[in-house]
Parts: C-alpha cells; sequence; structure tokens
C-alpha cells in the first residue's frame, strides 16, 4: 500500500514489518533499551533503599529518585550518541 499525492508521485511506502518494532529499534539504536534498563535499575534500587531514607520526607525522597533515574537514563543516552557520531562520522562505519 502507498500513499499518493494528486500528482501520483510515492510519498510514503508501508510494508508490513516482519519483526516486531521493539526488536528492530533495538538493533538500529542499541542505546536506547540500555537507557531504559539503566532507569529501571535506579528506581529499582531506589523502591528497595526507600525503607532507610532516615527523616528525609517522602516527597523529597521521591524528587531526588526521579532525579537520579532521568539523569542515568540520559547519561545512557548521551553515551549512544556519542558511539553513534564517532562510528558515522570519524570512523566512518556505514
Amino acid at each position: 500500500m502507498s500513499l499518493t499525492t494528486m500528482s501520483d508521485s510515492k510519498v510514503f511506502k508501508f510494508e508490513e514489518e516482519t519483526e516486531s518494532r521493539l526488536a528492530r529499534k533495538s538493533k538500529e539504536t542499541p542505546f536506547f533499551p540500555i537507557a531504559i534498563g539503566v532507569c529501571t535499575l535506579a528506581v529499582g534500587y531506589g523502591a528497595y533503599m526507600f525503607k532507610n531514607r532516615g527523616k528525609m520526607s517522602t516527597s523529597v525522597y521521591l524528587m531526588h529518585l526521579r532525579v537520579g533515574a532521568q539523569g542515568a537514563a540520559v547519561a545512557s543516552l548521551t553515551v549512544g550518541l556519542i558511539y553513534t557520531m564517532i562510528n558515522e562520522h570519524i570512523l566512518k562505519k556505514k
């Protein structure tokens, strides 16, 4: 199936995907699932350490946990971006 404009030039070609979208995206950008995993680990660690938060209020603890998890995910994606840029522009792999 393809979408066409009034001049019959093809704008978009749609083909059925043979594998799942997550698996395909993971092959294209391997650091995205790593970032999701790092974020999940940070949240899991924070939930485990919740009982040892001391006198810190729950809302402040959860805010720190959110910032830490987001920071871990952003750091992982940044490393992936740098890796991709080095491979595509400096080492010319593609």
